[in-house]
């Protein structure tokens, strides 16, 4: 339509941000709030009909002179890889509004602004095809996830915030060296497709695959530089915690996706029996550390952990079937834990408290909610009939495919990811009937209601025809093996 459809989408919710700063009244507040980001996501769903899934070329581009003398642009783009993740930010952008409406009673209006510029900042992430501008928006994220964190979080929440802050800088900063590295030894440009097309020497690849890997691996969060996620997680509001596990954590899977893979190509290939231990440790220790949880976002926090484990399993198998199940398992992985970070925050709003031992016989007290979560719990356990199924079972072949030892190691990690699982669910759900009396819990209302279903829909309609997905990410992900193997082997 001539639109500059990526700009709109990255930039309304700043604009709704900016409209904020002038409303006087909460409520006013709130509706401007979820109708800037509905607006986004009916954006979003148009450049996804848009798109053409036959072709692994960026679409939708935009490219506008930004510091000509240093090479920089304002450049915009997505392939199949960032088309899913961009919708995934704008559907998870509507749901954190309704996750907020009543649990954020305070400076709300701050709030919402703190939640839209994030969100603007996530999406500027995806479709960023200038690294200056990659590194912009992905710095800036800091800002506003500092602020929902330390200012709307728990008692902990300052020192949370700080751990959270200091982490994501200190990987930061190497980012940078290596972005200013790649600059000069990639012809002095910040083009990443003229980047990707670079053939550096193995010895440069080597050093900037490790300057990448720790500001990526923080980010993921992987073994281990992942203590800074259980804090952040307990300490931040609904909507934080939603916001982090759904979009954030996925940020350092896509950077490597976008750049280590497909500018490092050798490295990446290289050191790929590393990565593929970090990825079964961390799958292993995490299912351990959340079969130990009694807090109930903690325990959620910590299989985030264990399931980001399988996304760069998947990844760094650079099979056909580990990559595609690895992508299309960050996206399953957004929805189902975004999903039961909402549903620990509706029951933490009515009892206040996040241990299980303090539940029992949730399933007589509000039968919709334990409805809802068992099915998150069974997609979160991967099991058939949901998203998690189709995913981690392409992750798994690609995992075995690459190495026998890692393989079995990740089916260790599924197994403690039932027995966590399952005994949340037992804890939270059954048993004594004792839960209504003591907190006279209700069971969900219409809005709760509006931000859970999407959410449900997803997890049946990946699980039953993932077909959609996996081929808006097809393409991309056959030229990406081209780009890691020369000749597309490994398939």
């Amino acid at each position: 339509m001539g639109l500059p459809l990526l700009s709109l989408i990255v930039f309304t919710p700043a604009v709704g941000a900016a409209v904020l700063m002038f409303l006087r009244s909460d409520n006013a507040v709130r509706w401007t709030a979820l109708c800037a980001t509905l607006l986004d996501l009916a954006l979003c769903i148009a450049m996804l009909t848009s798109f053409d899934t036959t072709t692994h070329v960026m679409q939708f581009r935009e490219t506008h002179p930004w510091v000509p003398a240093l090479g920089i642009t304002y450049a915009l783009g997505v392939d199949g890889i960032s088309a899913l993740f961009v919708f995934l930010t704008a559907l998870l952008g509507s749901i954190c509004v309704l996750a907020s409406w009543v649990a954020i009673d305070r400076k709300v209006k701050e709030f919402m602004v703190s939640l839209l510029v994030m969100q603007a900042l996530m999406l500027g992430v995806f479709c960023a095809l200038d690294l200056f501008l990659f590194y912009v928006f992905w710095e800036a994220m800091l800002i506003p996830m500092y602020l929902i964190i330390g200012v709307w979080g728990g008692e902990g929440r300052v020192y949370a915030a700080f751990k959270f802050f200091l982490y994501t800088l200190a990987g930061s900063v190497l980012f940078l060296i290596g972005v200013i590295v790649l600059y000069f030894n990639g012809g002095e440009t910040f083009d990443i497709l003229a980047l990707t097309a670079q053939d550096l020497p193995f010895r440069i690849q080597s050093w900037l695959f490790f300057s990448f890997l720790v500001a990526f691996a923080v980010k993921v969060p992987m073994v281990p530089v992942h203590t800074w996620l259980p804090d952040a997680h307990v300490q931040a509001p609904t909507a934080g915690s939603i916001i982090l596990a759904g979009v954030l954590l996925k940020m350092g899977a896509y950077g490597f996706l976008r750049f280590s893979l497909p500018m490092l190509p050798e490295a990446s290939v290289y050191y790929s029996t590393l990565m593929l231990a970090l990825s079964a440790l961390a799958i292993v220790y995490g299912g351990l550390l959340a079969l130990a949880q009694d807090d109930l976002k903690k325990l959620v926090a910590y299989s985030s952990i264990s399931h980001m484990g399988f996304v760069t399993l998947g990844i760094f198998a650079l099979n056909l079937r580990g990559l595609e199940g690895g992508i299309l398992q960050m996206f399953n992985h957004g929805v189902t834990t975004g999903a039961l970070f909402l549903l620990v925050g509706l029951i933490y709003e009515r009892t206040h408290t996040r241990s299980m031992a303090d539940y029992g016989g949730l399933m007589k007290a509000a039968p919709v909610y334990t409805a809802f979560l068992a099915l998150f719990t069974l997609s979160s356990m991967a099991l058939p009939g949901t998203n998690s199924f189709v995913g981690e079972l392409l992750v798994l072949s690609g995992g075995f495919a690459a190495n026998l030892t890692v393989g079995a190691a990740a089916v260790l990690g599924a197994l403690l990811g039932a027995a966590y699982l399952l005994g949340m669910y037992g804890k939270v759900a059954l048993g004594p009937a004792s839960v209504n009396a003591r907190f006279k819990i209700r069971d969900v209302n219409a809005r709760e209601m509006v931000a859970i279903l999407p959410l449900a829909l997803f997890v049946l309609w990946v699980g039953f025809y993932p077909k959609p997905f996996l081929g808006i990410i097809d393409a991309s992900v056959k030229h990406l093996m081209v780009q890691v193997h020369g000749n597309g082997s490994g398939q």
